[in-house]
């Protein structure tokens, strides 16, 4: 599920995957093509423990673990500035920390969206509430505001 998206913007959800095998996850994601991409998930990781992940494309992939979190839904939320994103993750909907930073030499209109995930699995329900998306700058990318 995505939208075009055109300029900076603040995409942001509440997720809660039911986690039954590894790489299940809810994500958010931005795509420019298959070649080209971002994701925000809460994941479970291949360590036992489920977290805040980050992978970003730009022909290869660079896949980071942030901080596990044992909860069972969380914010996830991505920021664009130019070709500068950050995603972030939150607890409690209102304090976002960042997950990471990087350049992404996207086009300046990307399809913004959400992922269901289970590659190594037999499916599961994902939930996403309180979606939001805003066509706005921040002034920190690191803080997401």
């Amino acid at each position: 599920l995505y939208t075009d998206v055109t300029g900076d913007f603040v995409f942001r959800a509440k997720v809660r995957p039911n986690f039954r095998t590894v790489y299940d996850a809810c994500a958010l994601m931005v795509i420019q093509n298959e070649r080209l991409w971002v994701k925000a998930a809460f994941e479970k990781s291949d360590f036992g423990t489920t977290a805040a992940v980050c992978v970003d494309t730009n022909d290869l992939s660079d896949d980071a673990n942030g901080c596990n979190i044992d909860a069972d839904e969380l914010w996830l939320q991505i920021v664009r500035v130019g070709s500068v994103f950050c995603t972030h993750y939150s607890t409690d909907g209102k304090n976002f920390y960042m997950v990471r930073l990087f350049h992404l030499p996207a086009d300046k209109t990307v399809k913004v969206g959400l992922e269901a995930q289970c590659p190594a699995g037999n499916g599961g329900l994902r939930f996403f509430s309180d979606v939001s998306l805003e066509h706005r700058s921040v002034r920190n990318l690191r803080a997401g505001v």
